[in-house]
């Protein structure tokens, strides 16, 4: 098995990785964006690929969730991580000294309040990920060229030989990262009665009530959401798709027949996997929404005639 992830090593979708326990002896290759990462699941170069969709700070990823959708891969898993920043430099800088800061986007969302306080006249310098801001800096000291940056946010585990200046320094000390496992399609986990449903929906025309009558296909049997969000198409100026996590597994009754009522009324439904919830919460599922309910009426049907 070769696993690839978005990285280079030292991310915290590597720590991801690292607690989905691939198999023994699997080969896990970084990709420097997470396109690429998805790009070597689908012409096969991996079998699969660790990549981040969501954070609970700043929501969803959507570099992954349009390269899921585009691509039309599906997810398998999902792990939960809990996110906490440090601010490395190097050895002898003072926390004054400093003026840049090199990360990706989702982790200066998270430390912009502690560096408003501790560092206010620091600028923010985009890097590709949390690892590589350290490692810009490593690379320029080890070349004795000028550093991109002063200081780089990331995790503990990617300071590698620079000074941790400040640790914990993450805004929200309960910040978590989901990450998702995709592969390609044909892979569908077995129902484990604590599952996920990822979709995208396409509206036939932007018009009132469409978004309502999508939704409603899963409010009338039962089916909680657990995150929606709208995304451009790309086809013009207002024109959205849907991307759509939902509680249950697609052998689920409930789940089955939403997206039957999908089909009939979207314009396009794209499934893009079920799998095991990370935190094994399972769904509350009233009666009527339970497949006994539904195989009962069913039954009742074909009872008549």
């Amino acid at each position: 098995m070769r696993y690839g992830y978005f990285g280079p090593e030292g991310t915290f979708t590597q720590a991801a990785l690292l607690a989905w326990r691939p198999a023994k002896g699997a080969e896990h290759v970084p990709f420097p964006t997470v396109d690429a990462a998805l790009r070597a699941v689908q012409s096969g170069d991996v079998d699969s690929a660790m990549v981040p969709i969501e954070n609970s700070i700043e929501g969803g990823v959507p570099a992954t969730i349009d390269a899921l959708n585009a691509l039309q891969l599906v997810i398998v898993g999902e792990v939960l991580v809990p996110i906490t920043f440090v601010l490395v430099a190097p050895s002898g800088t003072a926390l004054a000294d400093v003026r840049t800061v090199g990360t990706h986007s989702h982790a200066w969302a998270q430390v912009r309040g502690w560096a408003a306080e501790h560092i206010p006249g620091a600028t923010y310098v985009p890097a590709l990920s949390t690892a590589a801001g350290p490692q810009a800096l490593e690379a320029a000291l080890a070349a004795g060229e000028p550093a991109p940056y002063d200081a780089a946010v990331c995790a503990r585990v990617a300071a590698g030989g620079l000074e941790v200046l400040a640790e914990d320094i993450g805004d929200n000390k309960t910040a978590v990262t989901r990450f998702v496992l995709v592969a390609r399609p044909g892979w569908l986990p077995k129902p484990t009665g604590f599952d996920k449903t990822t979709l995208v929906l396409y509206q036939h025309s932007d018009r009132a009530g469409g978004l309502l009558e999508l939704l409603e296909q899963f409010a009338t049997r039962g089916i909680n959401l657990t995150r929606l969000e709208s995304r451009p198409t790309g086809a013009a100026m207002g024109s959205y798709c849907f991307s759509i996590d939902l509680e249950g597994h697609l052998r689920d009754e409930r789940v089955a027949d939403a997206l039957l009522g999908l089909r009939r009324t979207a314009a396009d439904v794209r499934f893009l996997g079920s799998y095991p919830r990370a935190d094994l919460r399972a769904a509350t599922v009233e009666s009527a929404a339970s497949d006994a309910a539904f195989a009962d009426a069913r039954q009742w049907l074909q009872s008549l005639g």
